[in-house]
């Protein structure tokens, strides 16, 4: 029997790794326990116990940036962070370390070093995290999701993706997904997300073209995401939600997405080979920009910038993209060759690796 400690958590980009993680080591190891280190303050305190795993938190440190009264006290409460995650590697024979980044894995790893418990990284980001950076200066065994990720000792395992993506068949799907969302089931489907918040940029410049995109024999599935001010345009054939908790079945029903580039966006829609526009966020540290990079580069979606998305760009460049059955095919093709769908499982071999070790 495995004793693992998942430590991290904050975003959903760092959680959805993490409880895929959990999930298949409770689905092929029953007699192992799991016990998750996070905050109270980040998305897996919901999250977590939603899904049926223990959750201990410790308090939430972000490193400091610059010279301040948070700066003086960091070190006294990281040090007090690292003693309770000590203790909680003690009190449950703690086998393993595993984290993904985020306020509570830091004073994992380090926990994990000085308990001389073996620590795994998996860095979800093209770009990684301060954390992780950190913490990889004292494993030799850190999962990275795209390749040249720029992180010690990296190794590419593919991003850990939920049961119901790694299984979907979108192709025997399709209509059906379709009708659930009370679109056409045999007409062609644009997908359009900025993902769980949505994007001001991309909700503007396609939702502006909706009825030229509809009048080319298109249909639309929108996505706005709930932080964007924008109304429905009101166009037959194109169908807005403001949320969506079937994902699963709303790249099975598209022939094309236009979306943001975050880690775990691109790797699913790449793993199901689903031609893609990605639309980096221009602001924070520009990782959206390197996580696309390796499927673009390959062939399999294109790269467009917030202020491109213009009614010009949706008429000569997207609808005969999303048109073109023989582009579409190809990029599908060059978007799985790109992407993976066993991420989960090679993590969790790294894993084993590092409790052999």
């Amino acid at each position: 029997m495995t004793n693992y400690l998942l430590a991290g958590g904050g975003t959903a980009g760092h959680v959805n790794p993490l409880l895929a993680l959990a999930d298949l080591i409770r689905a092929t190891e029953p007699d192992a326990t799991i016990t998750v280190l996070g905050t109270r303050e980040g998305l897996e305190a919901r999250l977590v116990p939603e899904r049926g795993f223990e959750l201990v938190t410790i308090e939430r440190l972000p490193f400091p940036r610059r010279p301040n009264a948070a700066a003086l006290k960091f070190p006294a409460r990281f040090a007090r962070a690292v003693r309770q995650a000590r203790a909680l590697i003690r009190e449950r024979n703690i086998d393993v370390v595993v984290g993904v980044g985020g306020y509570a894995a830091a004073p994992a790893y380090r926990a994990g070093a000085k308990e001389g418990t073996p620590v795994v990284i998996h860095e979800a980001n093209a770009k990684p995290g301060l954390a992780n950076k950190l913490g990889a200066r004292s494993t030799r065994y850190v999962g990275v999701t795209f390749p040249g990720t720029p992180i010690r000792h990296a190794r590419v395992t593919g991003m850990p993706l939920r049961p119901e993506i790694t299984g979907l068949d979108r192709a025997g799907l399709a209509a059906s997904a379709r009708e659930h969302f009370g679109l056409n089931p045999a007409k062609r489907t644009l997908l359009v997300t900025g993902g769980s918040l949505g994007a001001r940029a991309i909700n503007r410049g396609i939702s502006g073209s909706a009825r030229e995109l509809t009048s080319a024999g298109l249909q639309v599935l929108h996505i706005w995401g709930g932080l964007t001010e924008i109304e429905d345009p009101g166009v037959d054939g194109y169908r807005v939600l403001e949320y969506c908790d079937r994902m699963d079945l709303a790249l099975a029903a598209c022939d094309l997405a236009v979306s943001r580039a975050g880690s775990t966006t691109v790797s699913e829609l790449a793993g199901l080979g689903v031609p893609a526009v990605f639309v980096p966020y221009s602001h924070g540290n520009g990782e959206q920009r390197f996580n696309a990079a390796s499927v673009v580069e390959a062939g399999g979606a294109l790269l467009v910038e917030d202020d491109e998305l213009t009614p010009a760009w949706v008429r000569n460049t997207l609808i005969p993209l999303v048109t073109d059955d023989a582009k579409l095919a190809q990029m599908a093709e060059r978007a799985r060759g790109a992407g993976s769908l066993d991420g989960t499982e090679r993590l969790l071999a790294l894993v084993h690796e590092a409790v052999r070790g």
